[in-house]
């Protein structure tokens, strides 16, 4: 039986842990091959051991464009060109007030979840557009879509990527690159406590599920189950969507 992504090499950002990581184990079950992008070479390698030979690591930093060109020359000699770019890398601020969050936290934030994706573009655009095709998914938020108070500039980033995501894909829809952004909800990463802003416990975590309508955080699962499905073929009428995975938090 053939595979959802049979053939297809990709680029996963942010891939040793949470979303990413759980986005490695389910394209590569489906045919992929997959170089991991992360800043954390023991996780990442690890990942890679663990998946087996159709994935490989290259460490990188989203935010520095000779780490992203790197990282694109490291899956060209290794698998080939990539069919499949996630940008999944991010990062947030503690929840509090805007005045609260310092010039350097901004800079950094903007630059890994933001910048990153102006990377990435400029290094593997090049390589889509002469074979006339490919996926870019970029993961933003529901911040982006239903702000939570506290996290103003990080609902700014996520915002961002969102809209981009959109611009992209106009422009792109000519050269067959189709661009979606995936805005998953609060979910069980090493982000949660930050954007919670509160101590994690059952029942801070239960004040936040309040405000999803299905009644739980998002998992890995969910994100990497919706960004199998628009990376593959069955969703190639499909660009220029906010996907929303977040059990209704947005409806």
């Amino acid at each position: 039986m053939k595979k959802q992504l049979d053939g297809k090499v990709a680029i996963i950002t942010g891939g040793a842990s949470g979303f990413g990581e759980a986005m490695v184990h389910l394209f590569v079950s489906e045919g992929a091959r997959v170089v991991i992008g992360d800043l954390d070479a023991t996780k990442g390698q690890a990942v890679a051991t663990a998946v087996g030979p159709a994935a490989h690591f290259a460490r990188c930093d989203v935010s520095v464009r000779e780490d992203i060109n790197g990282l694109v020359q490291a899956c060209v000699e290794k698998f080939g060109a990539p069919d499949i770019v996630v940008n999944n890398a991010g990062m947030t601020h503690e929840n509090r007030p805007m005045l609260n969050i310092d010039e350097d936290t901004f800079d950094r934030m903007f630059a890994v979840n933001v910048k990153s994706v102006f990377h990435m573009t400029h290094a593997v655009l090049p390589l889509m557009r002469e074979r006339k095709r490919g996926v870019i998914l970029n993961v933003g938020s529901t911040a982006g879509i239903r702000p939570r108070p506290g996290l103003a500039w990080y609902n700014a980033s996520k915002g961002a990527v969102n809209l981009l995501s959109k611009s992209m894909a106009v422009e792109l829809g000519p050269d067959n690159i189709r661009v979606n952004a995936i805005c998953p909800v609060i979910g069980d990463t090493g982000m949660t406590q930050k954007l919670m802003g509160v101590a994690d416990t059952p029942e801070n975590r239960a004040k936040f599920m309040a405000s999803i309508p299905l009644g739980r955080y998002c998992r890995p699962s969910d994100v990497a189950n919706a960004a199998l499905y628009l990376a593959s073929d069955a969703a190639e009428f499909i660009t220029g969507v906010e996907f929303p995975v977040d059990g209704g938090r947005t409806a």
